[in-house]
């Protein structure tokens, strides 16, 4: 039972708010098709273009396969520091570990790992790339990737495949100058 002043409030409320206009019906998941899920543009985008370098970075050289031995030494390096790296005979102060990043995402963690490595003064570190058994069939990724920035950096003396016992020719080894 509706009392008279109820009726008189709704009346003074519609006569103050004026006229109303009805909002459309809101689709709800149940009406229509499910709304496709967001995508990470700006990643995928990142990730394309990062592949996109890396694809030209390979045609320009011989990729490296997965149980092939990445080796770099700066001329100015003596050859017996090279081989005491190559036996593995240095202590590794530090170690980053790519498993499963995608290449836009190394190649961060990797700039990332040597800028703080450097203000450690770290002389001696490890890279595990892995194998990249799992790239299709294709050259392995993340092996080719690390390969050819460390060959780019100044900070880089030398680099070579870990012996067995600490990666093999799924981890590097690297010799970082002390600037």
């Amino acid at each position: 039972m509706s009392h008279p002043e109820d009726e008189d409030d709704a009346a003074l409320f519609r006569s103050a708010i004026g006229e109303v206009t009805p909002m459309r019906p809101v689709e709800t998941a149940a009406t229509g098709k499910p709304r496709p899920k967001p995508r990470a543009r700006m990643a995928e985008k990142d990730e394309s273009e990062a592949l996109g370098e890396f694809a030209r970075l390979l045609r320009s050289s011989t990729p490296l396969e997965a149980g092939d031995v990445a080796s770099y030494r700066r001329e100015n390096l003596p050859a017996r520091m090279f081989q005491r790296l190559k036996r593995g005979q240095y202590s590794v102060q530090d170690e980053l570990d790519l498993h499963g990043a995608t290449a836009a995402r190394a190649e961060l963690m990797l700039r990332e790992f040597l800028l703080e490595a450097r203000a450690h003064e770290h002389g001696c570190v490890r890279i595990i790339h892995g194998k990249g058994l799992q790239s299709d069939g294709g050259a392995p990724v993340l092996k080719n990737l690390v390969d050819r920035m460390l060959r780019q950096r100044n900070d880089v003396l030398a680099f070579h495949s870990a012996p067995l016992a600490q990666g093999g020719t799924g981890a590097l080894l690297v010799l970082l100058a002390n600037h």
